[in-house]
């Protein structure tokens, strides 16, 4: 029962994380289009890597629906790894999101000039290898597994202790670091733009122009500050109770770390596009378009249905267009 309850929990919140990262991709897809800023493809990177977080769990979904179900282990270490990759491809790209908006606040006037096709796609090309080799490194090193002996695919059933120390002292924790970094500069940054307009408006040389540049720097530390807060409250208390599974086994029950704590660090790839479709005027703007692009075409569809129910009423249009032509 208790099976059939995480498995109708991880179902919905995969098929949520799916849908509202494809749709938050498709608007950042039309935004890419019309814009010649090359660091949204840093989010739009980020959406598909939370997309595949939900696609990978889906494969988790069936295993607690099945129970009890035996899989080969080689079985469970590829599906871990897949899962592990793809959650690390989206810590991953919300470190570049946070280092792309870091760079154009410091560096405002060279940023399109530092930031080019090129390099982005040099990065997320690098980023896909990192993630997969954290992720597959099991795989590879037979030495980071250990024999299942829980009835499910699980991470502490299929990865040894030291592979699971290893990614989250030297993947999360300096992620966090980084973090904390480049949100305080920014913060510092943009006080220093803040204090810098005040005296010009009150030296009375602002001529009554709005502060672009600060209200930009603003909104993008604040996207910044809501992901690094959510990023934290989702995966901090999974990484913590993990370590202290790892060194002590019998303090804290592996099934709370796996049933509660990661789903609280999977909700962070649902908030990742709610928060982007809530800050983002302009990803806002996408949406909304797209949602009134579907409506448009399906009234369209629904008023054409109408007006041609037959096919008696196939000779309508040409005698309108006989009448129009005389």
């Amino acid at each position: 029962m208790a099976s059939s309850a995480l498995g109708a929990i991880l179902a919905v919140l995969a098929s949520l994380i799916i849908i509202a990262n494809v749709l938050v991709a498709i608007a950042l897809l039309r935004l890419i289009q019309k814009s010649s800023s090359k660091g949204l493809y840093f989010v739009l990177n980020l959406a598909v890597a939370d997309a595949m977080v939900g696609f990978t769990v889906m494969g988790l979904v069936m295993d607690e629906f099945s129970q009890p179900f035996y899989p080969p282990q080689i079985f469970c270490v590829l599906r871990m790894a897949f899962v592990t990759s793809s959650s690390a491809a989206s810590i991953l790209s919300l470190i570049m999101v946070a280092c792309d908006r870091h760079l154009a606040i410091r560096k405002p006037f060279h940023y399109f000039q530092l930031v080019t096709g090129l390099r982005v796609g040099v990065r997320l090309v690098g980023l896909w290898l990192v993630a997969a080799i954290i992720g597959f490194l099991p795989v590879l090193s037979p030495s980071f597994q250990k024999i299942s002996t829980h009835e499910k695919c699980s991470f502490f059933g299929v990865f040894h202790p030291a592979y699971m120390l290893t990614v989250f002292c030297v993947g999360f924790f300096p992620a966090l670091f980084l973090f904390i970094y480049l949100y305080c500069d920014m913060l510092k940054i943009a006080s220093v733009h803040v204090q810098h307009i005040q005296k010009v408006e009150h030296a009375g040389l602002a001529g009554g122009c709005p502060p672009s540049r600060t209200t930009s720097d603003m909104k993008a530390m604040r996207t910044v500050a809501m992901l690094i807060g959510c990023f934290t409250l989702s995966w901090l208390p999974f990484f913590i109770a993990s370590i202290v599974q790892t060194v002590c086994l019998e303090c804290l029950p592996y099934r709370v770390i796996e049933n509660y704590l990661w789903l609280l660090g999977l909700c962070n790839s649902l908030l990742n596009p709610l928060l982007y479709s809530y800050w983002q005027k302009d990803v806002r703007l996408q949406l909304s378009q797209l949602a009134a692009d579907v409506k448009r075409r399906v009234l369209l569809h629904l008023g054409n249905g109408r007006r041609f129910p037959g096919r008696g009423t196939k000779s309508l249009p040409t005698v309108s267009c006989l009448r129009l032509q005389d």
